[in-house]
């Protein structure tokens, strides 16, 4: 069915590829982004629901040891009883929809109900193997086919739908779904049909996620690798055949500078894919956990009068952005735009601040070399004596630009932008992380270093910490936590640059 356009309830059947937030497909993220609620599966990455609009439910559909699992009747009945009532519902899978996703029985009840929907096609785990561990499943010399199977067919089926007399033969390679409980059957039946015991395999568990795990081995040692104390768990795919032992392709996947290193990233909701992504790219399992939450001033009385009062101003210093964010946005609601500011020159701290000012056409007049407070004051200083000095700041953080810029002689008038403050609750993905342990945490700004100390308590002694300046390291060290490294250059990269030299 295709899309529908008006207000009546619809679903959509949604492949989140195998595991990286990156390899989701456009039109996945399109349908995640005018959905009413989502229903994902747990082995869906959590980052691929930062594109659900804010406010959006996403409901689990039950992971192993935490909370209820739901069946297969219920999902369907869930997505059926939310479609009636008019939502727009995203039920989110792992991999494509259509791979052993168990799509025909959620649409046929959808047909029935005549609920209309559309499906989203995803990257499947076995697609991924070529990519992500350098496996590739057809070769011009060692397989001319490539066969999907399930390694778990439906319980009280009369009898096996699988021919392993044609597999065990099968010129290509097998790729087995679900076969982590079963090897014992699988293998025993290729082997009984005259499969080589030599034949190649790999297991690949958790496909494209940072914990990637790849074991090579032989067809009759599978079962082995699944049995004992230090037993591969599901989620895995077994591939079988000759292009296991092809190395003309590398796995560049594993070999990234921070493969394996778990980072918590504790910058606010909308600030942290940028970060996110930098480390993802890296090799780095990122967890979000926002040690503050950005809002809108309580009100804007003082901002819209000061905003009518503009082009009275001689500098405009902004300090995060945030700042800027929040500043253009209410320009624009109030009827304004940046003819407001043509007399004015503009002062940010840093890199990050000036590329969002950019975003609004902007450029900065003035950004110090260092990127802090004090560097801002040193280069304001011998331009704003006598000078009307708007401040354009955070409800909460240091005086050091409003006491400095007095001091040098300016006209400080100061207005609150927007509101920051604390989270004091660890997200269901950070606890989790938790428990398995955290490698890294990123520290970038004085504010959130604070949070993060209070919200994670005890716990993060056990880190490793990256500081993104000496003042956030300071304030860290106050509360009883010495960063484990500290940013030459006060941004973002070189954040990431005292984490890679740590590394080698």
């Amino acid at each position: 069915m295709t899309q529908d356009t008006s207000s009546d309830g619809f679903v959509y059947l949604v492949g989140a590829g195998p595991g990286d937030p990156s390899y989701i497909t456009l039109r996945a993220v399109q349908c995640l982004s005018q959905a009413d609620i989502v229903l994902y599966d747990y082995l869906v990455n959590p980052r691929i629901l930062q594109h659900v609009r804010p406010g959006v439910e996403c409901v689990c559909m039950g992971r192993h040891g935490v909370g209820k699992i739901w069946k297969q009747d219920e999902i369907n009945a869930e997505c059926l009883r939310l479609a009636q009532q008019g939502l727009h519902v995203v039920r989110l899978k792992g991999g494509d929809p259509a791979i052993f996703g168990r799509t025909a029985e959620e649409v046929t009840a959808l047909d029935a109900a005549g609920i209309p929907y559309e499906i989203v096609p995803g990257i499947t785990a076995a697609f991924a193997s070529g990519t992500c561990v350098g496996i590739p499943l057809t070769h011009r010399d060692k397989a001319s086919a490539v066969a999907l199977i399930t390694g778990h067919e439906r319980t009280g089926k009369d009898e096996s739908a699988i021919d392993y007399g044609v597999l065990a033969q099968f010129p290509g390679t097998l790729v087995f779904y679900m076969g982590v409980t079963t090897s014992r059957h699988w293998t025993s039946q290729l082997l009984e049909h005259g499969m080589a015991p030599s034949t190649p395999v790999a297991i690949v568990r958790k496909i494209s996620f940072p914990d990637q795990v790849t074991l090579r081995c032989t067809l009759e040692e599978v079962t082995s690798k699944f049995e004992g104390d230090n037993r591969l768990r599901p989620p895995a795919i077994v591939i079988v055949g000759d292009v296991v032992s092809d190395t003309s392709v590398q796995s560049w996947f594993e070999s990234r500078p921070l493969f394996g290193q778990r980072i918590l990233v504790t910058r606010a909701a909308d600030q942290a894919e940028e970060l996110a992504a930098k480390l993802s790219d890296l090799g780095a399992e990122v967890v979000l956990q926002p040690a503050i939450e950005v809002l809108a001033p309580e009100n804007y009385d003082l901002l819209d009068e000061v905003i009518g009062r503009l082009p009275e101003m001689d500098w405009l210093v902004f300090s995060s952005g945030n700042g800027v964010r929040f500043f253009m946005n209410r320009l624009r609601e109030c009827g304004h735009d940046t003819r407001q500011l043509t007399n004015a020159k503009i002062a940010v701290i840093g890199p990050g601040t000036a590329a969002v000012l950019e975003e609004y056409h902007l450029q900065a007049d003035l950004m110090p070399d260092q990127y802090h407070a004090e560097s801002l004051v040193e280069a304001l200083s011998g331009s704003v004596g006598g000078k009307r000095v708007l401040l354009l700041r955070a409800s909460r953080g240091r005086d050091t630009l409003q006491v400095g810029l007095q001091e040098a002689g300016a006209v400080i008038e100061q207005v609150v932008v927007y509101r920051s403050q604390d989270v004091t609750q660890l997200s269901i993905s950070t606890q989790e992380a938790l428990e398995r342990g955290v490698d890294w945490i990123t520290l970038t700004s004085s504010a959130i270093a604070r949070s993060s100390i209070a919200l994670l308590g005890e716990q993060i002694q056990s880190m490793k910490s990256a500081s993104i300046s000496p003042i956030t390291s300071e304030t860290a060290r106050k509360l009883g936590f010495d960063p484990t490294v500290e940013a030459t250059e006060h941004h973002l990269d070189g954040l990431i640059a005292a984490i890679l030299e740590h590394q080698q």
